[in-house]
């Protein structure tokens, strides 16, 4: 069953449209709302695109259906109802707000500014922090000043942070449906195209980390699916990445530092089975980085003996 509220048609297309995908967080997403809703700039259009919510989520919606565009049902997750919101969208710069992150006061404000003054950035990406669920800051996201190399190894771009121009969305087409790291992807696929991206040292947004947010399981898939899409984009998966899916198997199979050798056994035996799995081969640095990690190992185990 779907619901919405229908906007009268505009003359003048936005300046800026910002799309949450909800779905079931009833308990965040009036504080999403009302972080995108108070922001004080002309032209703002708002699109909350909800998967069908069972809870609190769509009697939230319409006590704001007169200042945003909502509609509710189901879809195939959260980049569909993203790539929705953007092509029923008319601004000409771009963001999307998870349905439980927030924008902090004079957020859009600033990134309007931005690309009004560099018309020659494409993506623009501030800082942000990570939050818990009372709104307390847990840390700083670590975000990085821009480099198309340094990206292969680290997504160090905090999205609800980022915004670009609708014309990349036109050119190099919407998020990959499907995906949980669609964010990394689509910052992958920009890069390779060698899209300007540019760095705002300021805080702009948040993300929340909450116990609904993050699993062992979701985790590892996300592990996985970076794995792919690396591999697609820049023909061979980087050696980080094939690491930290190795350390996502350990902490999945329950063995840390304090039980060491099933740790550095799992790290070996993942990692190399991630690079031929992946990469058909293993790469020299590869070979270097296991056979430190074997030799600390049995160096740590002597000493104790």
């Amino acid at each position: 069953m779907s619901s919405s509220k229908l906007v009268r048609p505009v003359q003048n297309a936005a300046r800026i449209s910002i799309v949450t995908p909800s779905y079931n967080q009833g308990k965040y997403i009036e504080r999403t709302i009302q972080s995108v809703l108070s922001q004080e700039v002309r032209g703002l259009e708002y699109a909350v695109i909800d998967g069908g919510s069972e809870d609190e989520t769509t009697s939230i919606l319409k006590r704001y259906e007169d200042r945003l565009f909502w509609i509710s049902e189901r879809d195939r997750g959260p980049s569909d109802a993203i790539n929705k919101g953007f092509r029923r969208s008319s601004g000409s710069v771009l963001g999307w707000l998870s349905s439980d992150d927030v924008y902090y006061p004079g957020a859009l404000k600033t990134v309007l500014e931005f690309f009004e003054e560099k018309p020659d950035v494409d993506v623009l990406y501030g800082d942000a922090y990570h939050i818990d669920e009372n709104d307390e800051v847990i840390e700083k996201y670590p975000t990085e000043d821009w480099s198309w190399t340094r990206l292969h190894d680290r997504c160090f771009i905090s999205q609800p942070a980022a915004f670009f121009r609708r014309s990349l969305f036109d050119e190099y087409g919407p998020l990959e449906v499907g995906f949980r790291c669609m964010d990394y992807e689509y910052w992958l696929r920009l890069g390779k195209n060698r899209v300007r991206f540019a760095h705002l040292p300021q805080i702009l947004a948040a993300t929340r980390l909450h116990k609904e947010a993050f699993t062992l399981a979701g985790r590892l898939a996300g592990h996985k699916e970076i794995n792919g899409f690396t591999r697609r984009h820049l023909s061979r998966t980087p050696d980080q990445w094939l690491f930290n899916y190795a350390h996502a198997i350990a902490e999945a199979k329950g063995y840390d530092r304090r039980r060491p050798f099933s740790f550095i056994s799992t790290l070996v035996v993942y990692s190399l089975y991630a690079a031929f799995h992946w990469n058909k081969s293993v790469t020299p640095n590869m070979a270097r980085v296991l056979s430190a990690w074997i030799r600390e190992h049995l160096v740590s185990e002597f000493r104790r003996a």
